[in-house]
């Protein structure tokens, strides 16, 4: 099954409708819009998963290059869950040359805990030390909450 699946980086093959309406429907962008989603492709690395010619992953890290990264919109399309895309996808994030010499590489995830946790990903030494801007989705996307 994994010798079907591939992984590419090139921005041009990415069903941006497709991937649109992955992210617009995930828990951490509900209702993105698609230039939002264009946009943040174009500010990171992508990486697409493909089965059979077909868009099924997806994983993009923004990132320096040199010190720091964050691992950011992991999915995979429901229907091919369990085949061993999402390890694919960590495969070829963590295999990427511009990634090798990183001092922080984060994520932030509701429930996958465990699979980021065989990539060496673990909880981050004092959270407290961490800060965040948080903003109401409507508010960035120029819609009022409804």
């Amino acid at each position: 099954m994994n010798d079907a699946i591939e992984i590419t980086t090139d921005p041009e093959r990415i069903d941006l409708d497709t991937l649109h309406g992955w992210i617009s429907s995930s828990y951490w962008a509900p209702g993105i819009p698609k230039e939002v989603v264009k946009r943040s492709i174009e500010g990171s690395i992508p990486f697409t998963a493909f089965l059979g010619g077909r868009q099924v992953g997806f994983a993009r890290v923004v990132t320096d290059r040199a010190t720091f990264a964050w691992l950011a919109d992991v999915w995979v399309e429901e229907s091919v869950r369990g085949k061993g895309i999402g390890h694919r996808l960590m495969e070829a994030v963590l295999a990427h040359p511009d990634l090798q010499a990183l001092r922080r590489f984060l994520l932030a995830t509701r429930d996958a805990h465990s699979l980021y946790a065989q990539y060496g990903f673990e909880p981050i030494d004092k959270p407290e030390a961490y800060m965040a801007i948080r903003k109401a989705p409507a508010s960035l996307y120029g819609r009022s909450d409804e």
